[in-house]
């Protein structure tokens, strides 16, 4: 893609304005280095045009390719380059959340998607003990109602089947309370006090769930209350 400018917002364009590409730069920031890491994160892009993409923008100097050792595949790091696009990127988020949350609907909120966020968001050096397991019972799925966190160390799983272990925190909720509490949308308190979450467990972990459960980035921007076509008119 090529739009034949000298504006260097039309040169930025030609790299990052092919579908998928600013949402591969996210995971990359968001700490993804595996293909199958940067895969989950992005849900429903095919291998072949994560492919495509990951050398397109190796070629533009945004991605270093390193193979892993000992074993078959790379890892992918984000360059000085793709690094310098983060306060980019969380603008853009923070635009999101202010002029287009009106276009959310109910296919939007992915379990899957959530859940890998989830996983990511946990801070294994706040949690006591060598492991832990987090159970989530989403109430208004219809299938696979329950997931799992085995956290081992610094190693975060997600898990669709009972893990062996005891669980060591219950979450009873829906996936849009959920998402709302992670988001920054609702406190915890405010979500429990309307009966839309329940949090079970240890003490020690259920008073401080935020400590070690951190937050989306975007938790504290601002959200537009009215859809802008209503701020327009």
């Amino acid at each position: 893609m090529n739009y034949g400018q000298f504006c260097p917002i039309a040169k930025a364009t030609e790299i990052l304005g092919e579908r998928w590409t600013i949402l591969i730069v996210r995971e990359l920031l968001m700490g993804g280095r595996r293909f199958t890491d940067l895969q989950s994160g992005l849900g429903d892009i095919s291998p072949a045009l994560l492919t495509t993409r990951l050398r397109s923008l190796e070629q533009q100097g945004l991605v270093s390719r390193r193979r892993i050792s000992g074993q078959r595949g790379y890892e992918y790091f984000p360059t000085a380059a793709c690094e310098a696009l983060l306060p980019i990127v969380v603008s853009l988020g923070e635009w999101g959340l202010t002029w287009a949350r009106h276009m959310l609907n109910d296919d939007d909120f992915d379990i899957d998607f959530l859940m890998f966020y989830l996983g990511r968001s946990v801070d294994p050096e706040r949690l006591p003990g060598g492991a832990t397991v987090i159970q989530f019972k989403f109430t208004d799925l219809k299938e696979q109602r329950d997931w799992w966190l085995l956290i081992e160390g610094e190693d975060v799983q997600i898990c669709i089947n009972r893990p062996s272990r005891d669980v060591d925190v219950f979450f009873t909720t829906t996936v849009r309370t959920m998402h709302d509490v992670w988001m920054g949308d609702r406190t915890y308190r405010e979500a429990i006090d309307a009966d839309d979450l329940v949090i079970e467990g240890e003490p020690a972990l259920t008073r401080n769930v935020s400590r070690w459960l951190r937050p989306s980035v975007f938790v504290s921007a601002p959200r537009s209350p009215v859809p802008p076509s209503l701020l327009a008119s």
